[in-house]
């Protein structure tokens, strides 16, 4: 399994935002353009909370695990991998979801901050950008907790000898 990329998620981050904005600038030309939830920050905030507590969770067990404390819990191996897979997964759509709203929320910005309406909207977006990247962080730190430590004896041939 591949590792998460910074790099790949802010560019992921940054092609939404363009066209997002691009998309609210054309929307608004024609009256059309659509509110920001108020549910999109909970819901992220949500996603973000479930990843931290199972990251929190497994680094416990795990270190347990290591410390040969008797009576401690173990991890799976396809619990790990499926945390992971759930941590990459939940990532990648807050870096969609986030730049979706980063750009809403520029465009927002940018034009018309005295009416109150899109006052709000500007503050839904930047809350669901923020909670977007902390979905991120979480994500980011469940995939460090469940690495595997790497094969000293593989790099080091030496190693087996001394």
């Amino acid at each position: 399994m591949r590792q998460l990329r910074i790099r790949t998620l802010a560019g992921l981050f940054g092609v939404a935002g363009v066209l997002s904005w691009a998309g609210a600038r054309m929307l608004d030309a024609l009256d059309a353009l659509p509110s920001v939830p108020v549910a999109a920050p909970i819901v992220l905030a949500v996603i973000a909370t479930v990843l931290l507590a199972t990251a929190l969770s497994l680094r416990s067990r795990l270190k347990a695990q290591r410390e040969r404390v008797p009576g401690a819990k173990g991890v799976e191996p396809m619990m790990a991998a499926r945390a992971v897979v759930f941590g990459q997964a939940s990532a990648l759509v807050a870096a969609l979801v986030s730049g979706m709203y980063g750009g809403t929320g520029l465009f927002l910005l940018l034009n018309d901050l005295d009416l109150p309406a899109r006052r709000e909207q500007s503050l839904y977006a930047g809350l669901s950008v923020l909670t977007g990247i902390a979905v991120i962080a979480a994500a980011v730190f469940l995939e460090r907790v469940c690495k595997l430590p790497d094969d000293e004896d593989d790099d080091n041939p030496t190693a087996a000898t001394a």
